[in-house]
This record gives structure tokens, C-alpha cells and sequence, in this order.
């Protein structure tokens, strides 16, 4: 499917991200045979807020070479005091967000980009998982989506957090599943509470999770021939 968006970057810019992702893509499908299920689910819309659970410090990499176009990250504000690493988030579109603070120029910057047409990977839970389930929502995401009238896209993997848990140093090689859920739209959710619009939500990321671990399961039970994105009919 194309999804392609009109270039807002150097032609530089655009190339450079187009193989990094294609690196990524090419090391996650070695070391983690990931498979993405149910990709026609995906939509064309533009300025969604892609929510998904949160295993491992490799989501952004899964998510980011999961979708079909470049997406924006959201990313802590400490992570950007070393030069090279604030680099190649920068160049990679994340979104710097002060966590100690109110956050409200990230937020201010994450608007802007939806308003643009952009998209951006969000982490409603918060925090990464401590045991691979899905953790409560936080409310946070529901002023940006009101605000912006974004499509919420949920979304769910497997795999990320038994490869690299959160008391591990260092990831290990195994297999990574995600599943794409239904596309929630703002007229679903303008009239909804924010606990509402959260539940909603849950609902979707958790289903999402619950079809990716029973495919992880699967894979981990015998080895797989399938390509990546070979879902897209089923």
C-alpha cells in the first residue's frame, strides 16, 4: 500500500531516513524474524497518533519499520544531553519532552506535527512494562487528540520484551510479532470522556497484544517461512 506523504524535508534529509529504516528493517527481520500482521488495517489518514504498548527500549525501532511511511517519536529529554545520540533523534523526527517539567513545548511541538499532517508514535502506558501485559492507560494522550482530532491508531506487539526485559543490559535475538488494530477515528471519541476515550482504547492495544503473543507463542513452537508484512489479507 502507499501511504507516501508530501516531502517536508531535504531530499538529504528524506534519503538518509530511508536507509536507516531500511537498516533497521533489515537487522530486525534477522535477529528478530518480525512479522507485522494485519497491516491493511493501517490507514491513509494523515496527523494520527499511532498508540501502542510499551516492552522494550526496541519499540520505536519496531514501530518505525512497521509502518508504511516515516513517523515521528516522542522521546525523553535526558536522552538528548549526549551530541551524537541528540543527534540521530533529531534527524530521526523525535520530539523532545521534559518529563520533570510540564512537557508543554513537546506537547506545543507534537500538535504542530499532527496539524502538518504528520504522524506520532505515542506510549500511553507511560512506562515500559514490567512483566510484558499491557499496563493502565494514561490520560495524557486524550488533550493532544482532542486537540489535534487526530486518528488514533492502536497497534500491540510480542516478542520485544522477552528479547530485552527491563532488567536486562542488553537485548537478545528471538521472535517479535505486531498486530494492527481497527483505526479509531475523532468522531468515535469527540464526545467521550477522556476515561472513556482511554478505555476505548485499552481495549483495542489489548486485543492487539492478545492475537501478537498468541502468534509469538506460535513462532516460538516452530520456525517460520513467511516474509514480513505477509498479513495483509487475512
Amino acid at each position: 500500500m502507499s501511504t507516501k506523504k508530501k516531502r517536508r524535508r531535504p531530499l538529504a534529509v528524506d534519503l538518509g531516513q530511508t536507509f536507516i529504516r531500511w537498516f533497521f528493517r533489515f537487522f530486525l527481520f534477522l535477529v528478530y524474524r518480525i512479522r507485522v500482521h494485519k497491516v491493511r488495517h493501517y490507514p491513509n489518514d494523515q496527523g494520527m497518533l499511532i498508540c501502542s504498548n510499551h516492552q522494550s527500549y526496541l519499540d520505536p525501532l519496531i514501530i518505525g519499520i512497521a509502518c508504511p511511511h516515516a513517523v515521528n517519536y516522542l522521546g525523553r529529554k535526558s536522552l538528548f544531553r549526549s551530541p551524537v545520540l541528540a543527534w540521530f533523534l533529531r534527524f530521526n523526527d523525535t520530539i523532545p519532552i521534559d518529563r520533570e517539567a510540564t512537557g508543554i513545548g513537546g506537547m506545543k511541538e507534537t500538535l504542530r506535527r499532527l496539524k502538518k499532517g504528520e504522524s506520532v508514535v505515542i506510549f500511553p502506558e507511560g512506562t515500559r512494562t514490567a512483566n510484558g501485559e499491557l499496563l493502565p492507560l494514561m490520560l495524557g494522550f486524550c488533550a493532544v487528540a482532542r486537540r489535534s482530532k487526530a486518528t488514533l491508531m492502536p497497534l500491540a506487539f510480542d516478542g520485544a520484551f522477552q528479547s530485552y526485559p527491563r532488567n536486562s543490559k542488553i537485548p537478545i535475538p528471538g521472535r517479535i510479532h505486531l498486530v494492527m488494530g481497527e483505526p479509531i477515528r475523532f468522531e468515535q471519541y469527540k464526545d467521550l470522556a477522556d476515561e472513556e476515550i482511554a478505555e476505548l482504547l485499552q481495549c483495542q492495544i489489548k486485543n492487539c497484544l492478545s492475537e501478537a503473543q498468541r502468534h509469538w507463542r506460535r513462532s516460538m513452537g516452530q520456525e517460520s517461512s513467511k516474509l514480513l508484512f505477509t498479513d495483509r489479507t487475512r
